[in-house]
């Protein structure tokens, strides 16, 4: 169990390290660009094109992160209600249908990706245009992880002997 979570934490903190990097990045080159752009009237033709794609790989650090801390997209109304270990079976239930969903967009963006990569096309500075798609597979694999991980921690609570009401 203590593995599980000690791993889980793990891949979350190097997805905020990651997470830091981007968004540092991406404001540098936005100021970079204002400043390029207002004081000296040019600009970095690459800059915009890199920005907008490192909001996408922000975007699925950023929902790996979620998924970890479980602010994922829940609806949580009904569970309020049920018992502890109706509500850990329950996580199981939903944990694992969400893991699955990723994996099938995973190996659907992962398909795209194929076709990015058979087009030849460029990104910036003569980069494979699929490169810049790579967090897409990337990202759903990410999600699917920490669902999993989600899955297996509430699986080994489950299989804990439980007290006895009154004990």
């Amino acid at each position: 169990m203590k593995l599980v979570a000690r791993l889980d934490r793990t891949l979350a903190r190097a997805e905020t390290v990651l997470l830091v990097i981007f968004l540092g990045i991406m404001v540098l080159l936005a100021f970079a660009q204002v400043v390029l752009r207002n004081v000296f009237g040019t600009g970095l033709i690459w800059g915009d094109t890199l920005v907008r794609h490192m909001v996408l790989w922000a975007g699925f650090v950023g929902g790996a992160l979620a998924t970890y801390e479980g602010r994922h997209i829940s609806i949580d109304a009904l569970t309020k209600f049920l018992s502890p270990r109706i509500r850990s079976i329950a996580g199981v239930v939903t944990n694992l249908f969400a893991g699955v969903v990723c994996y099938f967009l995973m190996v659907a963006s992962w398909t795209f990706i194929v076709g990015e990569m058979e087009s030849e096309s460029e990104f910036i500075f003569s980069l494979p245009g699929w490169t810049a798609m790579a967090i897409i597979p990337f990202g759903y694999a990410m999600i699917m992880v920490h669902f999993g991980l989600k899955v297996i921690g509430l699986v080994m609570s489950l299989a804990k002997p439980q007290p006895e009401a009154g004990q």
